[in-house]
């Protein structure tokens, strides 16, 4: 499977990695030495954006377990988005796992808001 390796190397088939090298195009809204953040091609909420750390790893659970303070730079990243988008409320969503909606093995956090959210969110 697409990102099997866990230790911060890029990976030639990963669609994130590609975004990071410059490969593929996405609308930047925040850029730092270890993370990088944009917008969702397919927003569910008027602010979608997607936090990515730069070096690869599997998921959000890969990540933390690897580099804890490289999951502490997405989620202080995830923070600065919803600053800057003036948002009063937010939700942070991590999927870990194709179950939970995982669909790019890059861990990314989804910052959402603009509009109200409910609670399940599944």
């Amino acid at each position: 499977m697409a990102g099997e390796q866990a230790d911060g190397a890029p990976q030639d088939d990963c669609l994130f990695c590609k975004i990071v090298a410059g490969q593929i195009p996405a609308t930047i809204v925040r850029e730092t030495e270890t993370t990088l953040a944009f917008r969702d091609i397919n927003p569910q909420a008027p602010t979608h954006v997607l936090v990515i750390p730069k070096a690869h790893y599997r998921d959000a659970a890969a990540l933390a377990a690897a580099a804890p303070s490289l999951a502490a730079d997405v989620l202080r990243e995830s923070k600065a988005v919803a600053d800057e988008d003036k948002l009063e409320s937010y939700r942070t969503v991590f999927n870990t796992g194709s179950g939970a909606g995982q669909t790019v093995w890059h861990a990314h956090a989804h910052v959402l808001g603009g509009r109200g959210m409910q609670w399940p969110p599944g």
